[in-house]
């Protein structure tokens, strides 16, 4: 209990010791000195998430780390254990990167400001064509270079099982022409859910798999992408 007790202050206390930040990060947009705003936002963004994985005792184990395309505009598709997998990919995964994420954690005090400016997209499932818009704009934003990150099983598994992967997450990728790149995340929901939502040591695996461009492939596998992505990242897990 007292790990988790002085993790969640962790937390909070680096979001508001972000704040100086997020006004420096602002003045440089104003200023038009995009690459060193793009630069300071990498930096911090990677700082805390790595610190934040550590302050949990987690140790993690990267693998295809070769396989990592070096351009932007990557999509990147994961299987979701648990909540450390957003610092994960943020922290030990090259590049910046954004989210397409459920509208309530856009709430949270100072973290749906950062999530704005990493480029997040924020979806209402009870709202169809706020989450049109949101695709779209995740489209534009795949089109001029800019990564995401989505998971397909749409929650947290949280006992580690593999859930089935929702088609629509993949208009991203058949509108926007971009590369897939699946990730398996492994062991991730041993450091919290798996504990009664304490949390406890332990080690995860992420696995980068070769990346895939949906037009390139057999038309069988080009109109099923969500099964073929899904059985990628499951060849990384534990059967």
């Amino acid at each position: 209990m007292a790990r988790t007790v002085f993790w969640f202050a962790c937390f909070w206390f680096f979001q508001l010791a972000s704040i100086p930040f997020l006004l420096v990060h602002l003045i440089l947009g104003r200023l038009g000195r995009e690459q060193t705003q793009a630069r300071l936002l990498e930096r911090i963004t990677r700082a805390w998430a790595r610190t934040m994985v550590a302050l949990a005792g987690a140790r993690v184990e990267v693998s295809g780390m070769e396989n990592l395309p070096e351009a932007g505009g990557l999509l990147f598709v994961a299987n979701h254990q648990g909540a450390f997998d957003i610092p994960l990919l943020i922290g030990f995964i090259p590049g910046l990167k954004g989210f397409v994420s459920k509208k309530e954690n856009f709430r949270l005090p100072i973290v749906g400001s950062w999530m704005r400016r990493l480029g997040c997209i924020v979806i209402d499932r009870r709202d169809l064509r706020q989450s049109a818009g949101a695709i779209a704009r995740g489209i534009r934003n795949l089109q001029a270079g800019r990564s995401l990150v989505i998971f397909p099983e749409g929650t947290r598994s949280k006992a580690g099982r593999l859930k089935s992967f929702k088609e629509g997450s993949f208009k991203l990728a058949t509108r926007s022409g971009a590369a897939i790149v699946p990730l398996t995340i492994d062991g991730s929901h041993r450091l919290f859910e798996s504990n009664g939502w304490r949390i406890r040591p332990g080690t995860i695996h992420l696995h980068i798999h070769p990346p895939l461009r949906l037009a390139e492939l057999p038309a069988a596998q080009k109109n099923n992408p969500a099964d073929l992505v899904r059985g990628i990242i499951a060849s990384k897990l534990p059967v």
